[in-house]
């Protein structure tokens, strides 16, 4: 019996890292407020390293099994989109 793709680490890092990110800009703007800073703190570049170092496991998670299963790959490609999408959009309006 095949093992689904959702259980890959290729699969569940990239959505778990968009999440963090997520976490971290609702957080900042809870704790501090959403009022624009002169210098970028520890929150943004945490939310910057989450979401460039999530590209190359994306890459390899298209690599890897968009030749072999292009169905549920692509579903699980749109859920890391999703996620992604989500952190950058709470970057856009709450910033």
């Amino acid at each position: 019996m095949q093992k689904t793709l959702w259980t890959k680490p290729s699969a569940l890092l990239p959505m778990a890292m968009s999440l963090c990110a997520l976490a971290i800009v609702l957080g900042h703007a809870a704790l501090f407020g959403t009022a624009h800073e002169a210098d970028e703190g520890a929150a943004a570049h945490l939310f910057q390293l989450l979401m460039a170092g999530q590209a190359p496991l994306v890459a390899y998670f298209a690599w890897k099994w968009l030749r072999t299963t292009p169905g549920p790959a692509l579903r699980v490609l749109g859920v890391q989109a999703v996620a992604a999408l989500a952190a950058f959009a709470s970057v856009f309006f709450l910033t």
